[in-house]
């Protein structure tokens, strides 16, 4: 196993939680730097960490210098729809705070910077099933800060040598973590609402059909494509995905386990979002690049998070 230094920002959000844990188990506790905004929930990640704002550059060249980092997972961000609530505090995390690690990780050596993209680089102009080269035309402020996050990744990779690399994430659904202000929560809510209250009302069409993956496959994917040999790589960002289905699908499968779950669908403004983003992605270059292949599909999915979550919030079901 290599020996690394890794700071990841944002690590106390839905995916860093449960990636800091992976990489200490992997990498050894004290070679994996936590950081956040908020001090009381890097408390519960434990040391090592550090609070860091990526709008504080000076802190994070500081924090790259002291702890001699090697590679840094980007996770700090405001999501699709928390960002269109609040689209200027959304271009000042993601794209200064971007561009602040991706200046702070050239000046201080880092080798290698892995910034999560997502499926909101897409618009209602991208042909369903996109690959990596397609038509990058999004309709939301977090779609815009992600297409930067690439092109200026692929920028500092060509100019100055910095390895960034990144992944093009569908939805995530995760039952240790509640959802983060994503367009793609219903697909995590519905189980808290199933579990809890056996009703859940859609903020989305039933025929709503977007890509998603469990986070179990997301963290494998982050880990794999981050130890990926470079020679291999045809792209800096690739499409990931594990599998896709509309909302009335999910609910059938959930019922599968929960017979008495009922459902209504009363879509909202982010029904706008989802409709602009692909029902699917193809992510053959990352099979083939680096050998990626989900493990979950939607069924083993339903069951592992009905099984968890019901224990997490101790209902029987």
């Amino acid at each position: 196993m290599m020996l690394v230094r890794i700071l990841v920002t944002g690590a106390c959000g839905q995916i860093g939680s449960e990636l800091v844990p992976l990489l200490r188990e992997r990498y050894g506790k004290d070679n994996v730097i936590a950081s956040d905004i908020v001090v009381e929930k890097l408390k519960m990640l434990s040391e090592p960490y550090e609070v860091i704002n990526v709008l504080d550059r000076e802190k994070l060249e500081k924090v790259i210098k002291e702890y001699d980092i090697d590679i840094i997972y980007h996770l700090a961000a405001i999501l699709s729809a928390k960002g269109e609530e609040n689209p200027q505090l959304c271009y000042q995390v993601n794209i200064n705070g971007t561009y602040n690690v991706l200046e702070a990780a050239r000046v201080g050596g880092v080798e290698k910077v892995i910034i999560p993209s997502s499926i909101a680089v897409f618009g209602p102009e991208t042909p369903d099933n996109p690959g990596e080269i397609t038509i990058l035309k999004p309709r939301t402020m977090y779609g815009i800060s992600k297409v930067f996050a690439e092109l200026a990744g692929e920028y500092y990779y060509h100019k100055y040598g910095l390895d960034v690399r990144g992944l093009r994430f569908p939805g995530i659904i995760s039952w240790k973590t509640p959802p983060g202000g994503g367009t793609t929560d219903y697909a995590v809510e519905v189980f808290y609402a199933a579990i809890e209250k056996g009703h859940y009302t859609y903020f989305v069409r039933e025929d709503t059909t977007l890509p998603m993956m469990y986070m179990p496959d997301a963290l494998k994917a982050l880990i794999q494509l981050m130890e990926a040999d470079n020679s291999r790589l045809r792209y800096r960002f690739y499409n990931v995905s594990g599998m896709s289905f509309s909302a009335r699908e999910l609910t059938e499968v959930i019922k599968k386990f929960i017979p008495y779950f009922t459902v209504e669908y009363k879509p909202d403004e982010r029904q706008k979002i989802a409709d602009s983003w692909p029902s699917r992605l193809d992510d053959t270059a990352a099979r083939e690049d680096w050998d990626w292949k989900p493990d979950w599909d939607l069924e083993r999915m339903a069951k592992d998070m009905i099984e968890n979550l019901s224990k997490k919030l101790r209902k029987r079901v």
